[in-house]
């Protein structure tokens, strides 16, 4: 089972930025999909961005296009997720899974199947 780990959320006012970190193996990164998805209190878990290890980003939520950004970095067996622009709509829980390359391009949680724990993200002034 490969871990997932997050970090990099908290509290911060709209218009600004925020880095998530999702910590995992360098195998997972190169060679699977990786998915950043939310869930804000009293709604169904999203798909934000998600990103293959050969192809690239493969999906983009337009709830968060030209503000979030993915990126890897296979020496640090990192995915990041790059929030600027923040919004209130925002506040969420973010998470990162993997597919095991098992998701044929979708970007929904139901394709992926390690989970990390989740961390919290507060847009509010």
């Amino acid at each position: 089972q490969v871990q997932l780990v997050e970090s990099g959320g908290g509290l911060v006012q709209p218009g600004g930025s925020l880095r998530l970190s999702c910590a995992t193996s360098g195998a997972t990164v190169d060679y699977y999909t990786i998915g950043w998805f939310r869930q804000a209190p009293g709604k169904e878990r999203e798909g934000v961005l998600c990103l293959n290890g050969r192809e690239g980003i493969t999906f983009t939520a337009d709830s968060v296009k030209g503000r979030f950004n993915i990126s890897k970095d296979i020496d640090n067996e990192r995915v990041y997720l790059q929030m600027d622009n923040l919004k209130p709509e925002d506040t969420a829980v973010y998470y990162c899974a993997t597919d095991y390359g098992l998701s044929e391009g979708r970007c929904t949680p139901m394709a992926f199947h390690s989970w990390g724990q989740g961390t919290q993200v507060t847009v509010s002034s």
